[in-house]
């Protein structure tokens, strides 16, 4: 059952991100990104006092607002990458901290000893993220082997990604959804604080808002889902199931957007993918 929950979280995360980088591209990563985050918040508004109001601890709303805080950074910086560049590459870049983090904090903080195999997926990431990141065509203006638009907006992140679901994967299961109510609240904060200096706009045509609007619903339903997905299976598990999620913008942006992958990207999706599934073994 945590299984299903986690890929049913994943899916949801994908069409969120799918949704809301078509939109970065008309209006502006960060601006939807507060806006889906507002809508996300609204969600979980409604719904907690209608959940059963669980225990939750000091800890688990600190818990909560540090996923918060990474909620903002990673969407925030996610929608500037889609917005700056294909969703086929900077996508899959933005995954990698979402896996990898939660298995370095393990080993440096936790004592925790992956097997062989993990070690080696890890060590996939490095040339992952460069193959990914090149640029062979030149298109856009960049040199050949530059880096492609967004690459350095979706590493930033992958960071915040990463915190997203370490943080939130040690809120008590049992707590109640107030602890994810306080998480996008923090989101909004934070994306809020980032979004002035860059210049953004605080804005959004009607059409566009109600679309990011319900796109976040959905993201909250993603982690609502991660979550619950958490206290049924190991937090590594249910991280990397989760972590699934760029396939479904990929796909989509693959078919319907006409992107098209050079064949050292497309190798480099292919050691992001070998890394996830070895990190997985953990």
């Amino acid at each position: 059952m945590g299984e299903c929950l986690a890929l049913i979280s994943a899916l949801c995360f994908g069409v969120t991100h799918f949704v809301n980088g078509l939109l970065s591209r008309r209006v502006g990563g960060m601006t939807v990104a507060l806006h889906a985050q507002l809508g996300g918040s609204a969600l979980a508004l409604v719904l907690a006092p209608s959940l059963p109001g669980g225990s939750a601890s000091l800890a688990d709303y600190g818990w909560g607002a540090l996923s918060g805080a990474g909620t903002g950074v990673g969407v925030a910086f996610l929608y500037r990458a889609m917005s700056q560049g294909a969703m086929s590459v900077v996508v899959p870049v933005s995954d990698v901290g979402a896996v990898a983090l939660p298995v370095l904090v393990g080993v440096v903080l936790l004592g925790e000893r992956p097997a062989a195999l993990v070690w080696v997926g890890m060590a996939a990431v490095l040339p992952a993220l460069w193959l990914v990141s090149q640029d062979a065509a030149g298109a856009g203006g960049e040199g050949k082997g530059a880096m492609p638009h967004g690459v350095p907006s979706a590493l930033v992140a992958s960071a915040g990604i990463g915190l997203q679901f370490l943080a939130m994967a040690q809120v008590d299961g049992d707590s109640g959804l107030w602890p994810v109510v306080l998480s996008r609240v923090v989101s909004v904060v934070v994306i809020a604080g980032v979004l002035a200096p860059y210049g953004g706009r605080w804005t959004m045509p009607r059409g566009a808002w109600a679309a990011a609007v319900i796109a976040g619903a959905v993201g909250t339903a993603a982690i609502v889902l991660y979550l619950e997905a958490t206290t049924r299976q190991l937090m590594a598990v249910a991280t990397v199931l989760s972590s699934l999620y760029p396939a479904v913008p990929v796909v989509l942006a693959l078919l319907f957007l006409g992107e098209r992958l050079n064949r050292r990207q497309g190798f480099g999706l292919m050691c992001a993918v070998l890394a996830i599934g070895l990190i997985a073994l953990r």
